[in-house]
């Protein structure tokens, strides 16, 4: 008898013809297949829809929402509305993962019941390589504090860990308590943007170097897309997600100057109780 799933796997779609064999190829062959797939198919033009649909009976659980264009935020945030499972991730049509993703999010918060957020390391590919290419130099892991998940999150250079959403598992809990989107009006970092949100709002980050996500650098993709048009999207993006580290990094030091206080006052009490 098969267990309730823990995770559900959000893929929004556009246009993914292409690709997305590969992607739906990867996922039916999880070692874990206890899960949900949820395919968010924002206006599709080409055959997305169709190929979708191929795969329904290679699924314990798969579900198409078809909906009109609106953005790939529109459709993330679609997605999260029809979450009914504890976990969450989402993952792009273009890209594909190894055997041990859906397994990785499911074990990283049972074995780590008191965070909010898991993370895992993934590949680097394209049409150039000849092979993956592992993101960080060495194995790395463990529990980290918000200062910690912030500069790997906006690190640009090794970090496994980023500001993508596909290498991230998520509580829907957190979700629904605070109400949690992404935003809408901006064309890219996105992602990078709801990542800090999150993790001001909770406690709690897992994360580890082990890739199980291949990400799949496309030349055409809207990522590498050098539109000028774009730039001021660029600097709206940095700032809104600096201004929520540092405002974050101001509270979290208020509350540890105010633990320090009441820890001290504890402290000073049982002293003078020790002395009556």
């Amino acid at each position: 008898m098969l267990r309730q799933p823990m995770l559900t796997v959000i893929m929004p779609v556009y246009n993914m013809e292409k690709y997305l064999g590969r992607a739906l190829d990867a996922l039916a062959k999880q070692k874990d297949r206890n899960f949900k797939l949820l395919i968010v198919n924002d206006g599709s033009k080409d055959r997305t829809r169709e190929i979708a649909e191929s795969y329904r009976d290679r699924f314990l659980y798969f579900d198409i929402i078809n909906k009109k264009n609106g953005g790939l935020s529109d459709a993330r945030n679609v997605g999260m509305t029809h979450v009914t499972t504890p976990y969450f991730t989402f993952h792009d049509g273009d890209d594909w993962v190894d055997s041990g993703y859906t397994a990785y999010f499911v074990r990283a918060f049972d074995e780590h019941p008191d965070v909010d957020i898991v993370s895992c390391g993934f590949w680097i590919d394209s049409e150039k390589r000849h092979e993956s290419h592992p993101v960080g130099s060495k194995q790395s892991g463990g529990l980290i504090d918000k200062r910690e998940a912030y500069l790997k999150m906006t690190n640009v250079f090794g970090s496994p860990v980023k500001g993508y959403t596909w290498n991230k598992g998520y509580k829907i809990s957190i979700i629904k308590k605070y109400h949690l989107r992404f935003v809408e009006d901006l064309a890219f970092m996105e992602d990078q943007i709801f990542n800090v949100k999150y993790v001001s709002l909770t406690n709690g980050f897992y994360y580890s170097s082990t890739p199980y996500y291949h990400y799949w650098q496309r030349a055409d993709s809207m990522v590498h897309d050098l539109n000028p048009k774009k730039i001021p999207d660029n600097f709206r993006a940095n700032y809104r997600v600096w201004r929520q580290i540092i405002k974050s990094l101001m509270a979290e030091r208020e509350t540890q100057k105010e633990s320090k206080k009441i820890a001290k006052k504890a402290s000073l009490s049982d002293f003078d109780h020790q002395d009556l």
